[in-house]
């Protein structure tokens, strides 16, 4: 299956393979995408990659959480992404645009009011948000609906929203950092409110065929003795529902905020058991939902890839080995049993994502 083309919403794709979004701190200092990071793509999809999710653009300069990030908050970006989906397309790759408001995690300026849906201190950085007011809320809505118009605009294939790892939209998801009594809190269903205002403003405004993805939490990651409520099953089956009758076409499974420690990009995985760590909630909310299911979180050898797809999700999302090898589709598809990549997260690098591990090996 893994060679197999499948189809998310109105799109197509070749393969199962899926390039996850990352931070590559490659952007100019505005957000503007550089050479750098057209060439990035460029080595992806000419090594057969079926989907690849470009890294986090924020939709507005107060969502930006990390130096060199990309951006989308302006026209003016259309037309260095069109570059992009250009180069991407002559291989016949598709290419997604994730978009982003950092939210509490929007960490690069000392003078940004942070905005969150709550005041909830992130015990991180030791910095607390103000609560988002309802023209706050409704502001945020239209940022991420125009970002969107440029992702189409630009050529993109889709868009992505980013509803993980802790930044603004995945805040307002957690009942851990969402504590609101009014119509943005409280139920699921409120707390999910803004993101399928998203959608419906997505759809309204660039056609109701757009490929709308979105990447969730599916949970916070915090251990059962911290004594924090975060969000988890069965809270997060529930999102993917509403998601999915608000017309997203897929649902990209991750989880862990930076509070929780190690989660999200876990460290050592060094052998078959250790791979596929969200997929648990990945199953339960494939066994839930009809739209495809991309699974990242630790995917390393080919026997794990088949078995995710035989039971946890359509398709098979990695960050880590493919700044690695950006070739290793081609390797796999050769008979190569797992990717080289040792989970030793030294590629996140802010002076350029890396790998470090093997080309400093001697």
């Amino acid at each position: 299956m893994l060679f197999e083309p499948i189809k998310l919403g109105s799109l197509e794709v070749p393969n199962r393979f899926v390039r996850s979004a990352t931070n590559e701190w490659l952007a100019e200092d505005d957000g503007t995408p550089t050479t750098a990071i057209v060439e990035m793509y460029e080595e992806l999809a000419r090594n057969d990659v079926g989907l690849i999710i470009t890294g986090y653009s924020y939709v507005n300069p107060r969502g930006k959480s990390n130096e060199k990030q990309q951006g989308i908050y302006a026209d003016r970006f259309i037309t260095p992404y069109h570059e992009i989906t250009s180069v991407v397309h002559k291989y016949g790759s598709k290419i997604i645009a994730q978009i982003v408001h950092g939210g509490r995690q929007s960490l690069v300026r000392n003078d940004t009011v942070l905005l969150g849906p709550s005041v909830v201190k992130d015990e991180t950085s030791g910095k607390t948000p103000v609560e988002m007011t309802e023209a706050d809320i409704l502001q945020t809505i239209e940022d991420f609906v125009e970002a969107a118009r440029r992702t189409k605009e630009a050529g993109f294939d889709g868009v992505q929203l980013h509803c993980a790892h802790g930044f603004l939209l995945s805040s307002f998801i957690s009942p851990y950092t969402n504590q609101r009594t009014d119509q943005w809190g409280g139920s699921v269903e409120n707390r999910t409110r803004i993101i399928v205002e998203i959608v419906e403003g997505i759809q309204e405004r660039v056609g109701s065929d757009y490929p709308i993805m979105v990447k969730m939490n599916a949970t916070d990651g915090f251990d059962m003795y911290s004594g924090k409520i975060g969000l988890d099953a069965p809270e997060c089956v529930e999102i993917a529902a509403i998601l999915e009758e608000a017309g997203i076409c897929a649902i990209e499974v991750s989880g862990g905020i930076f509070e929780a420690g190690d989660v999200m990009s876990q460290p050592d995985i060094d052998s078959e058991d250790k791979e596929a760590y969200f997929r648990r909630y990945a199953k339960m909310i494939k066994d839930t939902v009809n739209i495809p299911i991309i699974l990242v979180g630790g995917i390393r050898s080919r026997n794990v890839m088949d078995h995710v797809l035989k039971v946890y999700a359509d398709m098979v999302s990695m960050s880590r080995p493919f700044i690695c090898e950006p070739d290793l589709v081609r390797k796999i598809r050769d008979g190569a049993p797992s990717v080289k990549c040792v989970s030793c997260n030294l590629c996140f690098d802010p002076e350029g994502i890396k790998c470090h591990y093997f080309s400093t090996e001697k």
